[in-house]
C-alpha cells in the first residue's frame, strides 16, 4: 500500500492544515494565548481549512476504521465548521474523543475528552472524568485533588481547561477570573514548565 492510499496519512495532513489555520488568531495583542472559544474566527485561514477538509474527505473515501490522526482531524474539523463557538457540536466531539480513547487510550486523551463531555452533558460529567485522572503520573502539574469543590460549581466547565506553561496559566486565570471562579477551586494548578501538549481540540 502506498502512502497516498493510507487514510492516516491524509488524516495527519488534514489535522496539520486545520490546526495551522488558527495560527493568526491564537495570540492576543499581549502575546498571550487566546482560548479557542474567544478567537476571532474571521482570522482563521479559510484556504487551509478547505485543504484540511479535502484531505479528511480523501481519508474517509479510502474506507476502513478511522485511525488516531483521522479522528483528531475530525475533531478539529468540528471546530472549524462552527461559525461561532456557540455553534460547536460538542456532542459529536465527545463521541470522536470516545472513539479516540478506545483506539489510543492515554491520560491526555481522557483529559481532553472531559471538556466536550462537560460542554455536552454538563460540568459534573466532565469532572467525573477528571476525578478518574487524579492519580495519573503523566498529569502531575495539571491537576491536584480538589478541596471544597462542592462550595461553588458555577462555571465548572471552565475549570476543565488544560493549561500550558506560564502563559497558559495566566490565560486560564484571566478567563476564569472573568467568570468569578478561581482556578484552584477546580483542581487546576499552575502546570510545570514543559508540560506535554494536548491532542486535537
Amino acid at each position: 500500500m502506498t502512502s497516498t492510499a493510507e487514510p492516516e496519512v491524509h488524516g495527519l495532513v488534514a489535522l496539520i492544515q486545520i490546526q495551522a489555520s488558527r495560527i493568526p488568531a491564537r495570540l492576543g495583542p499581549d502575546g498571550l494565548p487566546v482560548p479557542l472559544a474567544e478567537q476571532n474566527r474571521g482570522r482563521w485561514d479559510q484556504l487551509l481549512i478547505r485543504r484540511g477538509f479535502t484531505a479528511l474527505l480523501r481519508a474517509e473515501r479510502l474506507g476502513g476504521p478511522p485511525g488516531p490522526y483521522v479522528l483528531q482531524a475530525a475533531i478539529a474539523a468540528c471546530h472549524a465548521r462552527a461559525r461561532t463557538a456557540a455553534d460547536t457540536d460538542w456532542g459529536q466531539i465527545a463521541l470522536l474523543y470516545q472513539a479516540l480513547a478506545a483506539l489510543a487510550p492515554s491520560p491526555m486523551v481522557e483529559l481532553n475528552r472531559a471538556v466536550p463531555v462537560a460542554m455536552a452533558d454538563g460540568p459534573e460529567r466532565g469532572l467525573e472524568i477528571v476525578d478518574g485522572l487524579a492519580a495519573e503520573p503523566a498529569l502531575v502539574g495539571y491537576y491536584r485533588e480538589r478541596s471544597g469543590r462542592a462550595a461553588d460549581r458555577s462555571g465548572a466547565h471552565r475549570g476543565l481547561m488544560p493549561v500550558h506553561g506560564a502563559a497558559g496559566a495566566h490565560q486560564a486565570d484571566r478567563q476564569l477570573a472573568r467568570s468569578g471562579t478561581k482556578l484552584a477551586a477546580f483542581g487546576v494548578p499552575r502546570p510545570v514548565t514543559g508540560s506535554q501538549p494536548v491532542v486535537a481540540g
